[in-house]
């Protein structure tokens, strides 16, 4: 399927599903929704670097936070000088221009290091940048930030229902960006790299290259993810932006959905982002971490390549064992004439 197409086909079924959340009648839905779309976005983002490269990256709390803390900057600018407020649409391009500077830095210094000590790194960047942000009097610093919202938007409506349809085409845009580099040069490339760097490079695969522009969209997307944020929550402040949360909800919904595929973070955060929004609603927030780790054991023992690893496997265990039931004679089509001791068996035709 060409990209044109599957962008067409992928924005058709945004608009139904923006249109059922409005024949619901229930702007709780929108909440919900915009938490696991955001969420569709986070994990298609960490899997362009994490699960395309093998280079995992706990630093996704630090690029969300950048995109939300740009907004914040430039909120608390043209509130003070009295300016006219630039639309989110705007802001979720700075956000992902300042995310994707910071990933392409961070990658320029850390992708030399391979294994856990990448990993480390990129956790000590959402530390380092935490710090900073904590002692930044301008965007409220460990106090915090308000943002007013308006409470309605032309067409839309509902302010919380624009916003739901902003992260939802930002999820549209980031799946389709996954699809066009999962088929591309950059993507089999980044396919060697995951396989076998030494050997990559050997070949004369531009690793650091190819790595440096898989952080910068990774990292780019996740601030554009981040910069419709304090719009939502309305009162932004670094626990709520630097969440370890984020990090592991991002690597257990590609790892859950799996990562060899760009469907498989779609999945994973459809049915991990849901099941969390249920139980905050049903029992409480806090036993969201203790339903992504309970997954992540089951998966890991059960399916370590994911739901994907399973359907596929699934699939290609069916024609196998169809053909192993022809061979022993179970479930032929027609029984072979079988010929009766003590006589000569009949002429071939």
């Amino acid at each position: 399927m060409r990209t044109p197409i599957f962008l067409l086909i992928s924005l058709l079924i945004a608009a139904a599903v923006f249109g059922a959340a409005i024949a619901a009648g229930n702007d709780y839905i929108f909440f919900a929704g915009y938490v696991v779309m955001q969420y569709v976005v986070l994990a298609t983002a960490w899997n362009i670097l994490g699960g395309y490269c093998g280079y995992v990256n706990f630093g996704t709390a630090a690029f969300f936070a950048l995109g939300a803390y740009s907004t914040v900057a430039i909120y608390k600018y043209t509130t003070n000088n009295d300016t006219f407020p630039i639309p989110i649409p705007v802001l979720m391009l700075i956000g992902g221009v300042v995310s994707g500077i910071v990933g392409f830095g961070m990658g320029y210094l850390t992708l030399r290091l391979r294994g856990a000590f990448f990993a480390i790194a990129t956790l000590a960047l959402a530390v380092v940048l935490e710090t900073l942000v904590v002692n930044w009097e301008y965007v409220g610093g460990s106090r915090g930030a308000y943002i007013l919202r308006p409470e309605t938007v032309p067409i839309v409506g509902n302010y919380v229902r624009y916003l739901f349809l902003i992260m939802l085409l930002l999820a549209v845009a980031a799946l389709t960006v996954a699809r066009l580099i999962e088929h591309s040069r950059l993507g089999y490339g980044l396919a060697t790299i995951r396989d076998d760097e030494l050997a990559a490079e050997a070949s004369g695969v531009p690793t650091l290259r190819l790595k440096l522009i898989a952080t910068t969209i990774s990292g780019a997307l996740m601030g554009m993810a981040g910069a419709p944020f304090p719009y939502y929550i309305s009162y932004l402040q670094p626990d709520s932006t630097f969440g370890f949360d984020y990090a592991v909800n991002s690597i257990a919904m590609a790892l859950i959905g799996g990562t060899t595929n760009w469907i498989g973070p779609l999945i994973g955060a459809v049915v991990l982002g849901t099941l969390q929004q249920i139980a905050t609603v049903t029992i409480s927030s806090a036993v969201n971490l203790l339903i992504v780790g309970l997954l992540l054991v089951f998966f890991v023992i059960v399916a370590p390549n994911g739901i994907l690893g399973l359907v596929h496997k699934y699939l290609r265990r069916k024609p196998d064992d169809f053909v192993g039931r022809r061979r022993i004679g179970i479930d032929a089509p027609e029984a072979a004439p079988q010929s009766v001791p003590g006589t000569a068996p009949g002429p071939s035709l």
